[in-house]
């Protein structure tokens, strides 16, 4: 019988793995902060890295169904938190297999016996998920239904602190951008007010083709997305991640959504059929990252309030007045000396 191949999804968590962890060697991250010569502090992202990150679902040929085309916006920004001084086992997805493992169970782990450590960590380590233990999503209680946040820092003594959704679109952009406005603005609302204190946010990935060949719903999806960050009950800030690359690569349908079937059931997401990363020698790893296409994001076309860097500035800081100063300890010294890079 033939080994089971592994899904799209487990050959870009290598890939998206092996990208985040070049970026920062040993675990060390760079400080993103920046203070300029008139004294005002800016956020900025790793632009380098998130374009390799994009690359990798266009390597892939990954289309919508296999969750990897959106996927590379959460990486990055789980990336760019930790960028900021938060610890890994604090945001999620984490930069290693489970993706969601909770603080506690995390702490459990690290104050075992060694042999124990060992043995029970390699378990965490290899199964897909453990129910109701880890898990490759997070949903979120909001005021009136389950909601998966895909990108979260949160903890029992806190709660959430941080809520960051996610959304995509390569193409069909006058057919699905009204929906997932729509969809956008009811997950705020219902969010936000479960979690008012939370830092909650919005980004949108977007093919930059959509400047010529839909102006017009380009110039109204930008001035929504504005909005959407303004407004008293939505999110506290939007951001927008224009993506240019070449017809070449492009996938069918890479950013389309395909809506679920039914009602969330009650309860945390278990997600008891997620892979594992697959077992790829390195040395293969190394030649498909060097084969990834070639993306570019357009910063000197989005405009200021959408913002990549502004959008993180706002969470991270959100984070910070929302908590006491001897909490993200790290994340608060990182801010206030932007020179220990």
């Amino acid at each position: 019988m033939a080994a089971k191949q592994p899904s799209t999804k487990a050959k870009a968590w290598v890939l998206f793995d092996q990208i985040v962890s070049l970026a920062a060697p040993k675990g060390k991250h760079t400080n993103p902060w920046v203070k300029y010569p008139n004294g005002q502090l800016f956020f900025e992202p790793d632009y380098n890295t998130l374009a390799q990150l994009l690359g990798v679902p266009l390597y892939l040929k990954a289309g919508t169904q296999s969750g990897v085309p959106a996927l590379a916006l959460d990486v990055w920004l789980s990336y760019e938190l930790r960028r900021a001084g938060f610890e890994s086992d604090q945001v999620w997805p984490r930069p290693i297999h489970p993706r969601i493992l909770p603080a506690p169970v995390a702490a459990f782990l690290r104050s075992l016996p060694q042999d124990l450590k060992t043995t029970l960590a390699d378990r965490v380590k290899t199964q897909a998920s453990i129910p109701g233990v880890t898990s490759s999503s997070a949903s979120i209680l909001g005021k009136n239904y389950l909601k998966q946040v895909d990108v979260i820092m949160t903890d029992w003594a806190t709660g959430p602190e941080l809520l960051i959704s996610t959304k995509r679109m390569d193409s069909s952009y006058g057919k699905n951008a009204p929906n997932r406005i729509e969809e956008s603005y009811g997950d705020a609302k219902n969010l936000r007010l479960r979690h008012p204190l939370a830092a909650l946010g919005f980004v949108f990935g977007l093919r930059s083709d959509i400047l010529h060949k839909e102006p017009a719903v380009a110039d109204w999806l930008f001035d929504l997305l504005a909005k959407l960050g303004q407004e008293d009950d939505a999110y506290h800030a939007t951001s927008l991640v224009l993506m240019e690359y070449g017809d070449d690569v492009a996938i069918n349908n890479a950013g389309e959504e395909i809506p679920a079937d039914g009602v969330p059931e009650p309860g945390p997401e278990l997600n008891e059929g997620e892979e594992t990363p697959a077992v790829t020698p390195q040395s293969l790893i190394d030649y498909e990252i060097s084969q990834l296409p070639k993306v570019r994001v357009l910063t000197e076309k989005t405009p200021d309030e959408l913002s990549p860097g502004r959008f993180l500035a706002a969470m991270v800081t959100r984070v910070l007045s929302t908590t006491p100063v001897n909490m993200h300890k790290e994340a608060r010294l990182r801010r206030i000396s932007p020179e220990l890079r």
